[in-house]
């Protein structure tokens, strides 16, 4: 692929979206609105710093809204905007494909982990 400003900008993007993180917040807001604890107790092994920091990269992007509302205490929720809900379909099928193959992954990384291992210890003196 010819490197082009366009192409760039894009990889930008998809870097954002395909994150350690963001994939799952996008697919959670995808079932419907929620709150930053719902977000955090659905989330596993995420910190709340690494989520407020997820949540406001895919907000400036346009991809999650935050509505604040002017209640004690304050309550703050997050949906996927209409172009972010344009992004359910992949972000579902990755996740999906994710979960569905984790079994083969960890024995192909438990296989190259063995034949790794092998080789160095044919290095060694």
């Amino acid at each position: 692929m010819e490197h082009t400003a366009a192409n760039c900008r894009a990889r930008e993007i998809l870097d954002r979206v395909g994150d350690k993180w963001s994939l799952q917040v996008i697919s959670l807001l995808g079932e419907r609105t929620k709150r930053f604890t719902e977000l955090k107790r659905e989330i596993d092994g995420i910190s709340q710093r690494m989520l407020t920091v997820t949540l406001r990269g895919l907000e400036r992007d346009g991809i999650v809204s935050r509505t604040v509302y002017p209640v004690m205490p304050p309550r703050v929720d997050y949906s996927l905007t209409p172009m972010g809900a344009t992004l359910m379909d992949a972000a579902s099928t990755l996740v999906r494909w994710a979960e569905s193959h984790l079994n083969d992954i960890d024995a192909a990384r438990a296989d190259y982990d063995i034949r790794t291992a092998e080789a160095e210890a044919l290095k060694a003196p």
